[in-house]
């Protein structure tokens, strides 16, 4: 099996000074938005793997990291090897994890084939 981080979730107070920060010290533009409705906050993911819920009453640090958004070639085999290990799923749905310290991983089926080991061919500090 093979798999990469797709992205990792922070909780953020000022959700648009990061936006900002992230987009012109790091060029990681927005890919996506979603603006907040009912429970869930506003969000956004950038290019380049970081997704960002405003949550303007956030202090930090504990509890900033929200879960990791892991792709994976194969998500009914990489589901099926986590029961082994004793992981459990969230209410969100078979896909969402939690680890035994408490972790949170979703496990995201890849959307293109090949689109894991393409995102694995890459080798960013070479």
């Amino acid at each position: 099996m093979r798999a990469y981080l797709e992205h990792v979730a922070l909780k953020v107070a000022d959700i648009d000074w990061h936006i900002r920060f992230f987009g012109e010290v790091l060029g990681m533009t927005l890919r996506e938005e979603i603006p907040a409705s009912g429970q869930l906050p506003r969000q956004v993911w950038t290019l380049g793997g970081l997704q960002l819920a405003e949550d303007p009453g956030f202090t930090g640090p504990e509890g900033r990291l929200m879960h990791l958004g892991i792709f994976v070639e194969d998500q009914a085999a990489v589901l099926k090897a986590a029961k082994a290990w004793g992981v459990t799923a969230l209410p969100r749905g078979p896909n969402w994890l939690r680890l035994p310290g408490g972790l949170e991983v979703e496990i995201l089926q890849e959307e293109r084939p090949g689109a894991v080991a393409a995102a694995l061919a890459v080798i960013p500090r070479a």
